[in-house]
């Protein structure tokens, strides 16, 4: 890196080209400073460089997902301390499904939380598809993939129905979705009548979301493979686009060592699914929706502008953005996801009741987005914070379980974390501002 104060005898009007990839006729005016990426300063010095700013990350508040990881790490040695099953392949696979329906949910809100707003009616939105789904199949003999096409229609219509009455109508989110939270749960009430309960088809396509699974060991470690491959190759084609553009991107190594980081968990939960009883299909399912949510938020326009109107709505919308369109489609989003998660607890359950979608499903849902990493102040997230902080929650309650603890005592362990993961997220935006980073 060259300054303007020559030090080995050369013209301060002959100095190095700038380092981002742009020249003023091959020179810089005397007395500047050549632009040079930080990126590319970490990556120069190697490991010591990546630790330096590992060290500069953690202290300006950038922490990202390493306190929800090194909170499950924690939280599977002490139960697995307490009771020699938890850590076992048929309590880890059972996990991985009970997770899928309250981090499915977490995913629509996820989206929510993004634009710094609260969905309050997920819960019951997912209540109501399971029952709209159980009297169209059981009840009016429809066939069961057009039922369940409906009853998901049905939770986008309630979530962009929440949507309008916010950005239209200007009702604030909070009191939207809380109405929402009570008429959609009379509405299920009413759908179900009299008896309060319908039983689904034990071999049906909804019994099967949660209970099948690809026995073949091959299943598992496919898609573990086409996990780890597809980061691969997204990587490389990444840092090939990037350095067309004449722009910073990671090399090889680095790449390479990501890759193997990746591939770590991927083939680990391969290994526990095919002890058990192989892949799960909710896992696939529930996977699929997490890596299909981070391309839409990381890869797309429409991504870019949810980001952008959690930032600042008046900034967005002097940018261009239509503002109302994006939190209307948002919260089609959270009722899309809420309907899907109601049909997997439906799954688990085998039926549609008055109890769907009620005691702390909502909480533990909203709960889930945030202890995974998503801040309630929007702007920062990212849909793999669901499935880390739904394993969070249902890691506790299966410990709690195997420990034969109540369901006050799990309420309150998961109010606890909940409440930390918020005083991270406040403190790390803190110190961030402090660091000028914000």
């Amino acid at each position: 890196m060259t300054t303007g104060t020559p030090t080995d005898g050369a013209p301060a009007d002959k100095a190095a080209p700038q380092q981002d990839g742009s020249e003023a006729n091959g020179t810089v005016a005397a007395g500047s400073v050549a632009s040079v990426d930080p990126r590319l300063l970490v990556r120069e010095r190697g490991f010591a460089g990546y630790l330096d700013d590992l060290v500069r990350r953690l202290r300006t508040g950038e922490l990202g997902s390493l306190p929800v990881i090194v909170g499950l790490i924690v939280i599977g040695l002490v139960f697995q301390f307490q009771d020699s099953a938890f850590l076992s392949a048929n309590n880890l696979s059972n996990l991985f499904v009970q997770s899928a329906g309250t981090g499915l949910i977490a995913v629509g809100i996820v989206f929510v939380l993004l634009l710094g707003e609260i969905d309050l009616s997920v819960g019951s939105v997912s209540g109501m598809s399971a029952a709209v789904l159980a009297v169209l199949n059981i009840n009016q003999g429809m066939n069961e993939v057009l039922a369940m096409i409906l009853a998901i229609l049905v939770g986008m219509a309630a979530g962009a129905l929440h949507g309008f009455f916010f950005a239209r109508i200007g009702v604030p989110a909070f009191v939207v979705t809380l109405a929402g939270l009570l008429g959609w749960n009379g509405l299920m009430l009413q759908i179900l009548g009299p008896s309060g309960t319908i039983n689904l088809n034990d071999d049906g396509v909804v019994a099967q979301l949660t209970n099948h699974y690809f026995a073949d060991k091959i299943w598992a470690m496919g898609l573990a493979t086409v996990c780890v491959l597809a980061f691969l190759g997204f990587s490389l084609l990444d840092a090939r686009r990037r350095k067309a553009a004449d722009v910073p991107s990671r090399p090889l190594s680095e790449i390479v060592l990501r890759t193997v980081v990746v591939a770590i968990p991927a083939y680990a939960a391969a290994l526990v699914f095919n002890s058990y009883k192989g892949l799960p299909l909710a896992v696939v399912i529930f996977v699929g929706v997490i890596v299909l949510g981070d391309f839409v938020l990381r890869r797309t326009t429409y991504g870019r502008q949810v980001f952008a109107v959690g930032g600042s709505s008046e900034a967005a919308a002097r940018a261009g953005i239509s503002v109302p369109m994006i939190r209307i489609t948002v919260y089609a989003i959270a009722g899309t996801m809420a309907a899907v998660g109601g049909l997997f607890f439906a799954s688990q359950i085998n039926a549609a009741n008055q109890s769907s979608g009620a005691g702390s499903l909502l909480m533990n849902c909203i709960a889930a987005a945030v202890i995974g990493g998503t801040s309630l102040f929007g702007g920062r997230g990212k849909t793999w914070s669901a499935l880390l902080g739904a394993l969070v929650i249902q890691s506790i309650n299966s410990g709690m379980a195997l420990l034969g603890t109540g369901s006050a005592v799990r309420d309150m362990i998961t109010g606890a974390v909940l409440l930390a993961a918020v005083v991270i997220d406040s403190v790390s935006r803190r110190t961030q501002k402090t660091a000028g980073r914000a």
